[in-house]
């Protein structure tokens, strides 16, 4: 049985190391940000980064007509969010404020476009577990977050 708990000690000593924690805080930023960046690909014209579909603001103001802000101002703040944090996200730049962003936008969709138990325990339970492993963690080794930490004084994880 020593044996066994040794082996055991061993496989879980590496698997709890830093280098494996790395990859999986990789791989969850990788999979926050593919979420919010498919999503922004519906919104723009194909071919462009950020001309917005004129369609888009007609899916505003009457399928998401409980949000608090106009069409005119939601429709923008939320192509240029979908489009700017899952870039920080994927390079790690910013890791946490950008998880926190997208965990806010969720809630927001949540609250007052989607305001299901269904929505909430599928898509949206989802995303806010990806950035509370982000907010609480740190981006990982892998980010640009780790490599400018000595420079700038914020330890990324």
């Amino acid at each position: 049985m020593n044996a066994i708990t040794s082996l055991w000690a061993r496989l879980t000593g590496i698997l709890s190391g830093v280098a494996i924690e790395s990859i999986a805080l990789f791989t969850t930023r990788i999979a926050l940000a593919g979420i919010f960046w498919r999503s922004y690909q519906t919104k723009v014209e194909e071919g462009t980064l950020l001309s917005i579909s004129d369609v888009q603001y007609i899916i505003f103001e009457n399928e998401f007509a409980g949000l608090p802000l106009s069409p005119d101002l939601a429709v923008p703040l939320t192509v240029y969010a979908e489009f700017a944090f899952p870039i920080l996200l994927f390079i790690g730049l910013f890791s946490r404020i950008s998880a926190a962003a997208l965990a806010v936008m969720a809630l927001v969709i949540q609250l007052f476009v989607f305001p299901t138990w269904d929505h909430f325990f599928g898509w949206d339970i989802t995303v806010l577990a990806l950035a509370a492993i982000i907010i609480s963690r740190g981006p990982g080794l892998i980010s640009l977050d780790t490599l400018l930490g000595p420079i700038t004084g914020v330890k990324a994880a």
